[in-house]
């Protein structure tokens, strides 16, 4: 179980990160306390159910996501919509990010 919550936790703080948000605030937006942002980041205390689907609404993320790191459908669909609002500039700059990435990461593997 203490594997699952830290894996939770680095979830939830990676995808705050990458919205640029503080403990403070996804805590406001998910109608919580900053504590229970913490504890969850560090994996320290479960949350209840409730909870996980406040959180996962206030980060735009799936549950399945924040509980087993999987990505859903709707993950995807996500991604697909920020794509499609891409110039054709902007697209060709995504799509060669992207190769890098994975060009990258395979090295790592």
């Amino acid at each position: 179980m203490d594997n699952l919550l830290k894996d939770m936790g680095k979830r939830i703080f990676d995808r705050r990160k990458q919205l640029n948000m503080t403990q403070e605030t996804l805590a406001e937006l998910a109608h919580v306390t900053p504590q229970t942002i913490s504890t969850a980041e560090l994996g320290q205390k479960a949350m209840r159910p409730e909870t996980i689907l406040k959180v996962c609404d206030a980060l735009n993320i799936s549950t399945e996501y924040l509980l087993r790191g999987v990505i859903t459908e709707t993950d995807s669909s996500l991604l697909m919509e920020k794509i499609s609002t891409l110039t054709p500039k902007q697209y060709r700059h995504f799509e060669d990010i992207l190769d890098s990435f994975i060009a990258a990461i395979q090295e790592e593997a």
